[in-house]
C-alpha cells in the first residue's frame, strides 16, 4: 500500500502542476509509474484495473488512510477568495481534512478535457465493478445539484480488506436498520412437516443452481433475477430459524430488517431507509429476512386522506424493491391474510410453517435434549409431545426446567419439574 500512496501522491503534484502550468518532468499522468506489487488488484479481486481507474480508488481511499495528500486541494483561488470549484470536495463535520467528490476525481483525472470527463462518469454507473464489486459510489448529492457533487465514497467492506485483512459484515446501526442473526444448530436440527421440508428444499436448490438456470439455461430473457418467498404460519413454528439456515447451508449471511427503524412517521424517511438496506445488499450473497413482514408489508388502504396515500405509495415503492432485487428475499408473518395481495402474486413460494404433531414434537423434544447431563427418559419426551406446543415455546419448557434444576446436585429431569414448567408455559398462549 506504502508504494501506492507514493504514487498516488506524486500523481496529484502532477495534476496540480498541469492545472497551473507550471514546470513538469511529465507531460501526462499516465507517465507516472505505477507500483508493480499487484496491491489493488488483490484487495479489489478485479484482474484488469485501468490507470485511471486506479487514481479513483486511492482518492476514495486517501481520507482514511493518509488525509493530509489531499490538503494540496485547499489552496485557495485569489481572484474569489475562496477554494476552486473544479476541485470539487467537501468538509465533514468533525473531519478536518478534505473529503473528495466525483468532481475531485474527475478533475485529477480529466482536468478540463470534455471527453475524458464523460468518460470518467461513467466509472460511477450501476454496471462499473466500482459498483457491482461494492468497492465505492457516488452518495450524497442534493436534489438538483450536479451528479458529480456527490462524496466519492469507500464502502466499508472494502475499507476492512485495505485496513484490516479481513471481510467486513456489517451489523445493526443508525445508518443500517438491519442485524445478521446465526445459529449453531445446523440443517439436520430442523424438525419438520414433510411439505415444508419438500418447498425449503427447492429453495436451496435455486440458491445452488440459479445461476446455471437463469445464464446456461438462457431463462434470463424471461425470468427476473432473484427469488422471493413468503413464509406464514404460527410464532415459534421455525420461520427464523429456516431463513438462518438456508443462509448457513448456502454460506450466506442472513440479516433480519429491523422494521422498528425502517418506518417513519415523515413523508419519504420510510422508502430512504429501505433504500439504504437494499442498496447496500446489492450485489452481495445475502438473504435479507424481513421478519412481522405484515407490519410494513401490508394491505394497501383505500385513499381517502393524504396519509392513506402515503402508505399505499410505501407499499408500491416496497414492491417495486423487492421485485428488483436480484438476490434472496424471505419475508415472514403469522397470517398470510395480513399480506397485501400484489406481494403475493411476486413471490417464487409461499411456504406454510404449521403447528407440529404430536410425532413432531416428540422429536423436536428428543434432539432439544439429547444432551440433557445424564439423560432423559422416553417416557417424559413422550408426556411432553402430548401438550401442544411449537418449536418456540418448547424451547421455553427446557429453558425454565433447567432454572428449577441448576441449583440442585441432582440435575436429572424429572415428571414434575417438566409438567410444571408445561403448565407455565401453557398459561401464556
Amino acid at each position: 500500500m506504502n508504494e501506492y500512496i507514493v504514487w498516488f501522491n506524486q500523481v496529484l503534484t502532477v495534476a496540480i502542476q498541469h492545472y497551473f502550468q507550471q514546470e513538469c518532468e511529465y507531460t501526462s499522468l499516465e507517465q507516472i509509474r505505477l507500483p508493480s506489487n499487484g496491491w489493488m488488484e488483490k484487495v479489489a479481486d478485479v484482474q484488469k484495473i485501468t490507470f485511471q481507474e486506479r487514481i479513483v480508488v486511492m482518492l476514495a481511499l486517501m481520507p482514511h488512510i493518509c488525509p493530509q495528500i489531499l490538503d494540496i486541494f485547499f489552496v485557495q483561488n485569489k481572484n474569489f477568495d475562496r477554494q476552486y470549484t473544479e476541485f470539487g470536495g467537501w468538509k465533514g463535520l468533525s473531519h478536518g481534512g478534505f473529503l473528495p467528490t466525483g468532481e475531485t476525481a474527475v478533475f485529477v483525472i480529466a482536468g478540463e478535457n470534455t471527453d475524458r470527463r464523460k468518460a470518467v462518469i461513467e466509472y460511477f454507473q450501476k454496471d462499473h465493478w466500482f459498483y457491482t464489486k461494492n468497492i465505492l459510489r457516488l452518495e450524497g448529492a442534493g436534489e438538483g445539484e450536479p451528479f458529480l457533487s456527490g462524496q466519492l465514497r469507500i464502502s466499508e467492506e472494502f475499507l476492512s480488506r485495505v485496513l484490516l485483512d479481513k471481510e467486513y459484515k456489517p451489523d445493526y446501526n443508525i445508518g443500517f436498520p438491519a442485524k445478521r442473526i446465526t445459529t449453531e444448530l445446523n440443517w439436520d436440527d430442523m424438525v419438520l412437516d414433510y411439505q415444508v421440508a419438500t418447498e425449503l428444499e427447492e429453495i436451496n436448490t435455486w440458491i445452488s443452481s440459479g445461476k446455471t438456470i437463469m445464464e446456461d439455461w438462457g431463462l434470463s430473457r424471461i425470468l427476473k433475477a432473484g427469488y422471493r418467498s413468503l413464509f406464514y404460519g404460527p410464532p415459534g413454528t421455525g420461520k427464523t430459524l429456516a431463513a438462518t439456515l438456508l443462509g448457513q447451508k448456502n454460506n450466506m449471511d442472513v440479516y433480519r430488517i429491523d422494521l422498528s427503524m425502517i418506518v417513519s412517521k415523515y413523508i419519504g424517511e420510510t422508502e430512504k431507509n429501505l433504500a439504504r438496506v437494499f442498496d447496500l445488499a446489492e450485489n452481495r450473497n445475502w438473504i435479507l429476512f424481513f421478519d412481522e413482514a405484515d407490519a410494513l408489508f401490508g394491505k394497501r388502504t383505500s385513499t381517502n386522506t393524504s396519509n392513506d396515500r402515503h402508505a399505499n405509495q410505501e407499499v408500491a415503492y416496497l414492491l417495486q424493491r423487492i421485485e428488483d432485487f436480484p438476490g434472496m428475499i424471505i419475508l415472514a408473518t403469522n397470517l398470510r391474510s395480513n399480506i397485501d395481495e400484489a406481494f403475493s402474486r411476486r413471490f417464487q413460494s409461499v411456504i406454510y410453517f404449521p403447528m407440529p404433531t404430536e410425532e413432531l414434537r416428540a422429536e423436536i423434544w428428543r434432539k432439544m435434549l439429547k444432551n440433557w447431563p445424564g439423560g432423559v427418559d422416553e417416557e417424559l419426551i413422550i408426556m411432553a409431545a402430548g401438550t401442544e406446543l411449537s418449536g418456540g415455546a418448547i424451547t421455553n419448557v427446557i429453558r425454565r426446567c433447567a432454572l428449577s434444576l441448576v441449583n440442585q446436585k441432582d440435575k436429572s429431569l424429572n415428571k414434575s419439574i417438566l409438567n410444571n414448567a408445561l403448565q407455565k408455559e401453557k398459561l401464556k398462549l
